[in-house]
This record gives C-alpha cells, structure tokens and sequence, in this order.
C-alpha cells in the first residue's frame, strides 16, 4: 500500500508540474495607435508609424513564445484563447510616446493586468526596446502566470 501511494503522488506531481509548464493561450490583437496628430503629419511620416505597429506587434507575439509565456494564437483561433490580449502605443509627439497592453481572461473578460513603457524616440529601435522591456517586467512579476 505504502508504495501506490508513493506512485500516485509522484503520478499526481508529474501531472501538476507539466500542467504548471504549459503556457496559456493567448489571442493578441494588432496593436493600435492613438495619435491625435496624424492628420497633421505627412504620408511618409504615417506609413512609417504604420510599419512600426506591425513591426511591434510581430515583436510582442514573438517575445511572448519565445520565453515560453503564452501560446500566442492565429487570429483565426481566437475563440479558443485563455487570455486576449490588447495592444495600443500612444504617440504624444515624436519624442515620447508609450506602449501599452492589456490582458483580459477570456471566460471571464476580466482585466488580468494591465502594463504600460514610456519610451524617448520615435524610431523602429526604441518601439523593439519598448516592447521587449514591456515583456520583461511583464515576466519579472510573474504577471503571465495569473
């Protein structure tokens, strides 16, 4: 008896550290922009901004797989993601602008966190330095694991 016990307690740690492993899936929207100066700026300037929210938000799905954080799911699988995630950079002018994302239980809609970096420079490298810093504090506080 001693030793069926022994075997369903390792059976039952086994089964929790792999579930404990498995990331969760996670439906990441386009990033968004609000910017209430666009209309002012030139085409060269929007298209360039334009690039830079594609570039981020490919990015943010890929520094959320690659550190193992989130299964980040095809659009077209949405339905069946844990958590959605929302994504928005608020541009206050072209030296400082913000990255922010939400993530929402899916059962629930439910705020699970909410993260926000301020970044200096409107240029492909500082918006990859701020959501690759975005995804480390997200990953410091453990927030992912919510």
């Amino acid at each position: 008896m001693p030793r069926l016990i022994t075997l369903l307690a390792f059976a039952w740690l086994a089964c929790a550290q792999a579930s404990a492993a498995e990331p969760k899936s996670l439906a990441l929207m386009d990033c968004e922009l609000i910017d209430d100066m666009r209309p002012f700026a030139g085409e060269q300037a929007r298209r360039e901004v334009d690039q830079r929210i594609a570039l981020i938000t490919a990015e943010l799905a890929k520094e959320l797989e690659r550190r193992g954080m989130y299964r980040v799911l095809d659009r077209g699988s949405a339905p069946g993601a844990e958590r959605i995630a929302r994504c928005w950079v608020q541009k206050v002018s072209n030296l400082i602008l913000n990255i922010n994302i939400e993530v929402r239980s899916a059962a629930t809609d439910e705020i699970v966190y909410v993260k926000s970096v301020d970044i200096r420079g409107n240029t492909d490298e500082t918006w990859l330095r701020g959501v690759r810093r975005l995804v480390d504090n997200i990953q410091e506080r453990n927030q992912h694991l919510r």
